[in-house]
């Protein structure tokens, strides 16, 4: 595989249990970096992804990092599962649940009702754990040291919310949705509206507009290719 240096290029990565997403930029210009011999490469990627999830991020170097924006604002596909009765304080399995709730109330109607409430512009509140910053500082650091810092509601965009396989208490859904959704939080809400509680244990971006993941590849086959 040669680089594409002068124009520069993205990259279809996926990406794998536990790493950040700048842990692949970083190790992506590093290579890049000893594989040319150059000191500098602007890398960089459109649209986070947690550590506990997988699947499709966009990678840029060099002049193609200026099309970063116009990767991030494509709408995203996202496969998950979560559990019905407890919720944890990152909304993930980063935490332990420390919350249970009622569930004897819940059946598969209310569940296929419920998700439908959420299509269209929602307000959402950003998790505690998550990459914001507050005063230069990344918010989940704070929750770390257990500080509350208070979040403002965001407007994003959930086209589709699908109840695709039940297993009580796991429920696997897909969402399509817009930039800036953290389906943590999605999920979270939905436990509320459920009047109980949910917290997510599995997710995988599949698609970002019509790139695929199924045209991927991992971080390490890219490195040994290049």
């Amino acid at each position: 595989m040669s680089l594409n240096i002068k124009d520069g290029e993205f990259i279809l990565i996926d990406k794998e249990l536990h790493w950040t997403s700048f842990d692949v930029v970083n190790k992506i210009r590093q290579s890049i970096k000893k594989k040319l011999n150059i000191k500098k490469i602007k890398v960089g990627h459109a649209g986070t992804l947690d550590p506990l999830a997988t699947g499709l991020l966009i990678i840029c170097y060099g002049k193609m990092t200026k099309s970063i924006d116009n990767f991030s604002a494509m709408k995203k596909v996202y496969d998950g599962k979560m559990i019905i009765g407890s919720t944890t304080p990152s909304f993930d399995l980063e935490t332990k649940p420390n919350i249970n709730y009622p569930v004897n109330h819940i059946n598969e109607k209310l569940l296929l009702k419920t998700s439908k409430k959420f299509i269209g512009e929602i307000l959402q509140k950003p998790p505690m754990y998550s990459a914001i910053k507050k005063n230069g500082v990344r918010l989940y650091k704070l929750a770390r040291e257990g500080k509350k810092i208070n979040r403002e509601k965001r407007k994003v965009i959930i086209e589709k919310f699908e109840i695709t396989s039940i297993k009580f208490p796991e429920v696997s859904f897909s969402v399509t949705c817009s930039k800036g959704t953290y389906i943590r939080s999605l999920v979270d809400d939905y436990g509320k509206e459920l009047l109980s509680g949910a917290h997510l244990t599995w997710l995988r971006r599949t698609n970002i507009g019509d790139f695929s993941v199924n045209n991927s590849v991992k971080v390490m086959e890219f490195i040994r290719k290049i």
